[in-house]
């Protein structure tokens, strides 16, 4: 009997079978934690059947069963916090203003958490080798640059309460003397809402996506200027390889004088990055 059970438990690893634990969401808001399954929330009253034209991961119109985010966060919503910490299984971490989410019960666009039915399993995402279950945020009514494509995280495990970005990893602010209207600042701004969901800069961040463009040389010092911007208009017109995820920001997404600031604001923070520590001289260098 036990030699069946551990079959059994080395043919669910083996074959992907999910088990329901593993359908599970967390949402972190007031210092609590809470974990929402995914049956729970298709069981929830407020679900319903949501058309999404274009969807950001299959790039098509898709429907989904669906639930509002904000229905879900309920009372959480309303404390003071700026900004709500998406992370998804892959380590893509990307980080929504809390005023874009409040906006839908304004007229806003509206964020829903999509919810896969184990019964009728989703389409595996273009060019990749997973699906964008079993959660995923996606918008309604949305419209580039105010919802940025980055804030539609799919294969989605955890939302949170967080700070300002720039607040919480002062590694990436500007200096406070800069001009109100400096590119550099623009650029800032620029990053924080497409680039640090995959990037990090100087240290700065907690995605496990994509390398740094700080560390350990700034992207500028190894890149053309005009390689750059190509290479963040059209990831594959600059290089290609079998497991490529970066996708291209059009002028919708990043306009040229926004792409003008991100690429200052990168130069200029390869001026600020921190010095490496010395080694003492009694210990080995690392």
């Amino acid at each position: 009997m036990k030699r069946l059970l551990v079959l059994a438990v080395l043919w669910a690893f083996s074959s992907g079978y999910c088990f329901a634990d593993d359908r599970v969401l967390t949402l972190t808001f007031g210092g609590e934690e809470r974990r929402l399954t995914a049956e729970e929330l298709l069981a929830r009253p407020d679900v319903t059947d949501l058309k999404v034209p274009d969807d950001v991961a299959y790039r098509r119109d898709m429907t989904y069963r669906a639930v509002p985010l904000l229905s879900v966060l309920g009372g959480a919503i309303d404390e003071d916090f700026h900004t709500i910490e998406a992370r998804a299984s892959d380590g893509f971490v990307t980080q929504i203003p809390s005023e874009v989410v409040k906006r839908g019960a304004q007229g806003g666009a509206v964020a829903w958490i999509a919810v896969e039915d184990p019964a009728k399993p989703w389409p595996l995402v273009p060019n990749r080798d997973v699906n964008a279950g079993p959660f995923y945020l996606v918008w309604q009514d949305a419209k580039l640059p105010a919802i940025s494509e980055e804030y539609w995280p799919f294969a989605l495990v955890a939302l949170s309460a967080a700070d300002d970005p720039v607040k919480r990893w002062p590694a990436l602010a500007v200096d406070r003397s800069l001009a109100h209207d400096a590119p550099e600042r623009t650029g800032q701004a620029v990053f924080v809402k497409n680039c640090l969901a995959c990037h990090r800069l100087n240290g700065a961040g907690n995605t496990e996506m994509g390398p740094d463009l700080g560390l350990p040389m700034n992207v500028t010092q190894y890149m053309t200027d005009a390689g750059l911007r190509a290479l963040i208009r059209d990831p594959k017109a600059v290089r290609t390889w079998p497991l490529q995820q970066m996708e291209g920001f059009s002028e919708q997404a990043i306009s040229n004088a926004e792409l003008d600031g991100l690429v200052s604001y990168l130069a200029y923070m390869g001026k600020r990055k921190p010095e490496a520590k010395a080694v003492p001289a009694d210990q080995p260098a690392p």
